[in-house]
């Protein structure tokens, strides 16, 4: 049901790419805005594991007690072996990322050790894997070229509409306007809605991974106290995503605007498991 419902998540965004093309230049006008979101998109999902972990000054490690999880948990499931990082900040959290399991990255914080038992660890890093397992990035990126690619048709209608577009007979303005206003709102939401989906996904593989889904919903429940009680530092929105708790706790966006599913949500699924 989760995958239907990415499926049916992505053709709705593709509906509206192709809506917001149509109204300002045909399939045409649809194209260009893709191939313009996709080359935007391409260097960030090919180069995804350097250029995050880079970011929050990760040092990668051999041993030690989250790289022995990781590959216990590898072993268990016949998975490839990521590269593993430690995260010099004292926010617990943790995050996947790479283009395929081949050039995959797990990645947790110096604090998140401090805070969870070896068994929540586990079902942390279970989380993480089954998103480099579920092929996240690449969704996640897809949804994002998409989504751009609205966004660029809705600036592109913008223009048009001060240097005199909308006088055709074939233009219509009111379509355009539509566009402006609406296209870029309904592609975030639908992206949004993406994000949340493939956390359920991987809340759900991860806990077959682990074996114990109370351990990762137990995780959860302390990581979601601990950010609230200390919000991470310089935080990258565009980031935020990716870590299995939003590191934007203290923001009050609305539920349809967050990338992540209701806590409360994730945690009564799990314990609802049976692995």
């Amino acid at each position: 049901m989760n995958t239907m419902r990415t499926v049916m998540l992505m053709t709705l965004l593709t509906l509206v790419l192709v809506g917001a093309g149509g109204a300002l230049g045909g399939q045409g006008g649809a194209l260009f805005a893709l191939i313009i979101a996709g080359v935007m998109n391409l260097g960030s999902y090919w180069f995804s594991d350097k250029i995050v972990v880079k970011m929050y000054r990760g040092q990668e490690v051999q041993s030690g007690p989250l790289f022995d999880v990781v590959t216990e948990l590898c072993q268990q499931n016949s998975l490839t072996m990521p590269k593993v990082y430690v995260l010099p900040q004292q926010t617990p959290n943790a995050f996947a990322t790479g283009r395929n399991p081949e050039h995959a990255v797990v990645a947790a914080t110096q604090g998140i050790m401090q805070v969870l038992s070896r068994d929540e660890l586990k079902g942390v890093m279970a989380h993480e894997l089954a998103h480099v397992q579920n092929r996240d990035i690449l969704i996640g990126s897809i949804a994002a070229t998409i989504a751009g690619a609205i966004s660029y048709l809705a600036h592109m209608a913008q223009w048009a509409m001060i240097f005199g577009g909308g006088n055709d007979e074939d233009d219509n303005p009111v379509a355009m306007i539509a566009l402006m206003i609406l296209g870029p709102i309904a592609a975030m939401l639908v992206q949004m809605a993406i994000s949340r989906s493939r956390e359920y996904g991987a809340d759900a593989t991860g806990a077959k991974f682990c074996g114990n889904p109370h351990s990762l919903a137990s995780a959860l429940r302390k990581l979601e106290m601990s950010n609230k009680q200390m919000p991470m530092q310089q935080v990258n929105e565009a980031t935020a995503h990716m870590f299995i708790v939003s590191p934007l706790s203290g923001s009050k966006l609305a539920g349809l605007f967050s990338t992540h599913p209701p806590m409360e949500e994730r945690i009564r699924r799990l314990e609802g498991m049976h692995v």
